[in-house]
């Protein structure tokens, strides 16, 4: 495998945590504010998520689901010998969403200490498949293999798991944005509520059963006024369909830990950037824009309020996954029977300081030695919320997350790639 140097911007390769603290401390998730309106929210949510018009799902998502590009023993010989562990005591996992800007950097950073790693991703138009191609290519000369397939063919995640007893899960595959859940709604059941479901039912029948750690979303945090966010707050407030995805995401997590013994870790990210990013976010399309010489919007809450985010960077959240991973205890079931209690956590995984984006737009007006044109608007009633702030004491005290990347130094390494990226002029434009 080629090393890249730092310019390259290559993921991080961080080592194994090891906890500083004995006895392992549990954290038990338990649901807050139980009304009477929250349950019918939520009863709404799980029959949608089995009962969705399908003449109403994406195309994309029913022509993942047609189509059979696997299998073969070409093809499971190339699953076998990207999830084989190559150190003592390494984990075999399969990673899901694994072109996605969150897991390449992780599959990499698993692949580099020696894990068994093996991706899956279903390549949706979403944003710009090119981008997620060339991910691909830089995972492959990791030597990791990613099938292409979508979380909800129940055929192929078998299959997977008949060819590999992973030891754990990284479950990264979801619809994400804010705003186009009012475009296409049936995506974010189909990815989050659905796919979900689908892939805990594979890994509560499998035996050994893996530990799955799973990528929520501080979006569910929604209308809660109370910072920092903590986990323990209030979150059944969700300002985005997607964020009610997330939220019935961690409410179903919590069943299936609870009848089935599956250990399920998730993680609520806060606005995640840094190089390989997704397009649709505003540190990307601000760079993309401020080069082109078109306006940004740059939104302002009531009262000219600062909407500000707890922008967190990429190497901080992978060490994050990798220290969640590593501090996953086993599943306590066995071929869909619970054998005793299983470990469940929820853990923010962000920054500790919010910036606002103005500042944003000025570092990277220094940082592209442009001056950006601004249009200051009002934020939207689309799902947007003012502002973000992660509390990140459990997960400190779970496996010692300690983020280390300030805004200014991450954009840097971020402008870094993007030039690098997208300046010769050959490569499609993002979005």
């Amino acid at each position: 495998m080629n090393q890249m140097d730092d310019d390259d911007n290559s993921p991080s390769t961080p080592g194994k945590f090891k906890m500083d603290k004995t006895p392992y401390f549990l954290h038990k998730f338990r649901p807050h504010y139980i009304s009477f309106a929250k349950l019918t929210f939520w009863s709404f949510v799980f029959l949608a998520s089995s009962s969705y018009p399908s003449s109403l799902s994406s195309d994309r998502s029913r022509r993942s689901l047609k189509t059979r590009s696997w299998g073969g023993l070409a093809w499971e010989k190339r699953v076998r010998s990207s999830a084989r562990i190559r150190t003592r005591n390494g984990f075999s996992v399969l990673v899901t969403g694994a072109a996605g800007f969150v897991g390449t950097h992780v599959s990499v950073a698993l692949k580099r200490r020696g894990d068994g790693v093996l991706g899956l991703d279903n390549f949706n138009d979403y944003y710009d498949p090119s981008l997620k191609r060339a991910r691909q290519l830089l995972q492959e000369r990791s030597g990791i293999y990613i099938v292409e397939g979508d979380i909800n063919d129940v055929a192929l995640l078998e299959k997977l798991f008949e060819l590999v007893p992973f030891t754990h899960v990284m479950h990264l595959a979801a619809q994400a944005g804010v705003r186009y859940a009012m475009q296409n709604p049936s995506s974010y059941i189909h990815s989050n509520i659905a796919g979900f479901v689908n892939l805990l039912e594979i890994c509560k029948n499998a035996n050994p059963q893996p530990a799955i750690v799973w990528a929520s979303s501080s979006s569910v945090y929604g209308l809660n006024t109370k910072v920092p966010f903590s986990e323990k707050d209030r979150t059944d407030q969700p300002a985005s369909l997607y964020a009610a995805t997330k939220k019935a995401g961690e409410e179903i997590a919590h069943t299936y830990n609870h009848i089935y013994g599956l250990s399920l870790t998730g993680l609520r990210f806060f606005t995640v950037y840094g190089p390989w990013g997704r397009p649709d976010m505003a540190y990307f399309f601000f760079t993309r824009d401020i080069l082109k010489g078109k306006p940004i919007p740059i939104f302002e809450a009531a009262n000219h309020g600062t909407v500000a985010r707890d922008f967190t960077y990429i190497d901080d959240i992978v060490k994050g996954c990798l220290g969640a991973l590593d501090t996953a205890e086993k599943s306590t079931g066995s071929g869909g029977k619970k054998r005793g209690p299983a470990q469940l956590r929820v853990l923010n995984l962000g920054n500790t300081s919010p910036v606002p984006v103005s500042e944003l737009v000025r570092i990277l007006e220094r940082l592209l030695k442009v001056e950006a044109k601004r249009m200051v608007m009002k934020l939207p009633r689309n799902g947007d919320v003012q502002f973000t702030h992660a509390n990140i004491s459990l997960a400190r005290r779970e496996f010692g997350y300690k983020p280390s990347t300030d805004l200014q130094t991450g954009l840097k390494k971020f402008v870094r790639w993007y030039i690098s990226y997208y300046g010769s002029g050959k490569r499609k434009d993002p979005l």
